[in-house]
Parts: C-alpha cells; structure tokens; sequence
C-alpha cells in the first residue's frame, strides 16, 4: 500500500458552492455591521469555533451562515484575498 501521507490530495469546490458561500459572508457581513458589531471579529469568532453565537440572529444571519460549512467560508476568503497574487 502506498504512503498517502506524501501525496497531495485535490480538493475541488464547484461553483455553485462557491457563489453561496460568498454571497452568505457578505449578508451575514451586513447584518453584522448593521447590529454594531465588529463584522471581522464575529466572523473569525464563528469560524474558529463553531460557535454560532458570534452570528447575530438578524436578518436570519445565523440560520443563514450555518447552511454551509465552515472550511468552504474559509477557503472562499482565501480566494478573494489572494486571487490577484
């Protein structure tokens, strides 16, 4: 059996995926920012954690960031962070 831990492995997210999530970090993002809350700080909070309570439960912002994963919000701020590097 071949040693796995030395081979890259390929992880793919289509697009569909990918524009749901997005257009869930800035809904949640706006009804953060529209509590008073520190958008940022909540969102890393969740991210980190899991926890939902760093999501405010206006405009459905907290239902609405769980629908999808938390590796998948991540890896869509990475995109958008490096995507002109």
């Amino acid at each position: 059996m071949p040693d796995r831990f030395n081979e890259t492995m390929k992880f793919d997210v289509d697009k569909e995926r990918e524009a749901k999530a997005r257009d869930i970090l800035i809904n949640v993002y706006n009804s953060l920012k529209e509590k008073g809350y520190n958008p940022i700080n909540q969102m890393v909070g969740y991210i980190l954690s899991g926890d939902p309570t760093y999501i405010t439960s206006y405009n459905n912002a907290r239902n609405e960031i769980r629908r999808v994963e938390r590796d998948e919000l991540l890896e869509e701020l990475l995109k958008s962070y490096l995507k002109d590097k």
